[in-house]
């Protein structure tokens, strides 16, 4: 695992540190580790989002679609 030093203003130090506490992470490299990782799923996921929108639609939203939708999902849960 490669090594990372980052400065932080006191507050931010007094921050970090309370999260580390009261959210019951191991230590400060193990707070920013998951900050950074869920920082990349928001950003995978925002990409994914905007592909989806600049796409054309492949059905029709009318009230066919979300009945079936309903049905599907009545018939899951009845499974």
């Amino acid at each position: 695992m490669s090594t990372m030093n980052i400065s932080l203003p006191a507050p931010l130090k007094s921050f970090v540190d309370e999260q580390v506490t009261d959210r019951g992470y191991g230590t400060c490299s193990a707070y920013v580790r998951e900050l950074i990782r869920r920082d990349r799923d928001r950003q995978h996921l925002r990409g994914l989002l905007l592909e989806g929108g600049e796409s054309p639609p492949s059905v029709t939203a009318d009230t066919a679609y979300f009945e079936e939708l309903r049905d599907r999902v009545r018939r899951h849960t009845e499974a």
